[in-house]
């Protein structure tokens, strides 16, 4: 065997995203900004920079004096359907975009004229070869586990992610229900060549939420979350609260979206009642609230070893075929 067939292959997200780890941070709206991203890409993953709020623009300039690694963006086309986003992401040096919430064809033509990779984001098979068709470089491939805005007859990742898969030819990132190295060696089994977290990172020493979130999404189990609906189409999954269960019960689109207006409040001043917090049902699975880097590094290094031990639990595949004949000892004769 030569030197160059034992070579392990690039991994493409790796290659596309010019980092060391195929983990990307998820775009939480208010959350993902300067200090969570260029936590991320100093451990080698890729930090992303939310577009949709002025803060997160602003973050897109201040970044850089908290990291020389790759920072990517995302920018949510039902809200952000401006094209001077784009000079604003070349001004800044940023070089991979996730595009999420709208149609894929709006921006990608203009984002590769610039000379930034596109992955964008997809609930569905049908949403994945129409993002392929208008030319992205990669998907991420989220299932209903995840938090945030969701199709309300959504598929889990379990189903989504290889049925996309086995559809598409480009580079997959999975996200829905990842947060550490089990996960993601499952994810990568399924078809993806790298992972997208959210929730995870929301509870990292190095997000800027309130204590008191961080420590909801502690104490949450596998049920601690809870498919909101905002109107006649949209969901979003939030973690139980008070405040969540009354606006289950209200079920009211109005209610909805004033509590959305209030956000702010419980992501940074701690008050639970006066809103919903995106948060994916990953929540049930989170016992602490580490450094990004711990996290990153943890996860990386204990995937491999997963799939490793795995392939040793299973052993030697039985063999196909009729079985074989023993050769006859060299002093035997025929009876």
């Amino acid at each position: 065997m030569t030197e160059q067939a034992r070579a392990p292959a690039v991994n493409p997200v790796c290659s596309l995203a010019r980092i060391d780890i195929p983990i990307i941070q998820a775009p939480m709206t208010y959350i993902a900004g300067a200090r969570l991203a260029a936590a991320v890409s100093n451990a080698g993953a890729l930090g992303i920079i939310e577009t949709t709020s002025e803060q997160g623009r602003a973050d897109l300039r201040g970044v850089r004096e908290l990291t020389s690694r790759p920072v990517g963006a995302n920018i949510a086309l039902l809200f952000n359907r401006d094209p001077a986003v784009i000079d604003l992401l070349v001004d800044n040096g940023i070089r991979f975009v996730t595009t999420s919430a709208g149609d894929p064809s709006l921006f990608t033509a203009r984002l590769h004229e610039a000379g930034i990779t596109v992955f964008h984001v997809v609930g569905t098979l049908a949403a994945a070869k129409k993002a392929v068709d208008a030319g992205v470089d990669g998907l991420v491939v989220e299932g209903i586990e995840g938090g945030g805005f969701k199709n309300r007859f959504g598929a889990s990742t379990m189903v989504l992610l290889p049925l996309v898969a086995a559809h598409v030819d480009v580079p997959i990132v999975a996200a829905g229900g990842i947060c550490d190295a089990r996960s993601m060696a499952a994810a990568l089994v399924l078809g993806a060549d790298g992972v997208q977290m959210g929730t995870r990172l929301l509870a990292s020493a190095d997000s800027p939420v309130h204590a008191n979130l961080k420590e909801a999404v502690v104490r949450a189990d596998e049920t601690g979350t809870v498919l909101l609906p905002l109107d006649g189409r949209r969901m979003m999954r939030v973690i139980r609260t008070a405040a969540a269960e009354k606006l289950d019960a209200l079920a009211s689109s109005t209610e909805g979206g004033a509590a959305l207006q209030r956000v702010q409040r419980l992501y940074f001043d701690g008050d639970m009642d006066a809103s919903v917090a995106n948060t994916g049902q990953v929540a049930g699975r989170i016992e602490d609230v580490p450094p990004a880097a711990e996290i990153i590094a943890g996860m990386w290094a204990g995937c491999r070893e997963v799939l490793a031990a795995t392939a040793d639990r299973l052993g030697e595949p039985p063999r196909t075929g009729p079985p074989r004949r023993e050769s006859a000892p060299a002093n035997s004769r025929p009876g």
